[in-house]
């Protein structure tokens, strides 16, 4: 891709973007958030049943 098109790509994502809310920013953070202590939940129990198997 030229480069050329590739800033006026750039720069129209740039004129779309716009900063979120105060309501979007914290429920985007709490979705966020729950998402890592699930995975991290996940990982634990995956790690307590390879320690209590033996593997």
């Amino acid at each position: 891709m030229p480069l050329k098109e590739q800033i006026r790509n750039w720069r129209r994502v740039l004129q779309i973007a716009r900063k979120p809310d105060k309501y979007e920013f914290t429920s985007t953070s709490k979705i966020c958030a729950i998402g890592l202590v699930l995975i991290g939940f996940i990982g634990f129990v995956i790690y307590l049943a390879f320690i209590y198997s033996g593997i």
